[in-house]
């Protein structure tokens, strides 16, 4: 499988239908993912419980990938984000406001499954949509 097809699978079933099973098949057991929303984590189980959390404040959130650009094992995406914040995100309570952002997310693949991603977010975005003074993170924990 291509790792375009690769993306695209990891995009619009993993994360945007939340198909877990998606995820284990998918991203390879050592899978090391690198988020601009703050954590760093290993595995398909890593990634999953970091989606689990991003739900948390954003239940509908999705991924969209404006255009990928694939060299074989190596991959880059220009993608947008968006959700309805509902619940703790930024360390602000939900707002039921509508957020969108922009980013770019760099892949590695062993040729059968995604092995690296290191995503790129405009975080600044979100916290002037979210009204954030400095100091908050992510996690908030």
């Amino acid at each position: 499988m291509t790792l375009t097809l690769l993306i695209k699978r990891f995009y619009h079933e993993a994360w945007n239908s939340a198909d877990n099973d998606c995820a284990r098949e998918i991203l390879h057991p050592d899978f090391d993912f690198r988020a601009s929303l703050g954590p760093t984590r290993t595995g398909p189980e890593g990634f999953i419980r970091y989606m689990d959390e991003v739900r948390a404040g954003l239940p509908d959130f999705q991924c969209n990938i404006i255009d990928i650009v694939d060299a074989g094992h190596k991959a880059a995406a220009r993608m947008s984000f968006v959700g309805t914040h509902q619940g703790d995100f930024f360390g602000v309570k939900g707002t039921q406001r509508r957020i969108e952002w922009a980013g770019g997310a760099f892949f590695k693949s062993d040729g059968r499954q995604i092995t690296a991603l290191w995503v790129l977010g405009d975080i600044d975005t979100i916290k002037q949509q979210l009204g954030v003074t400095a100091g908050n993170d992510f996690l908030n924990s």
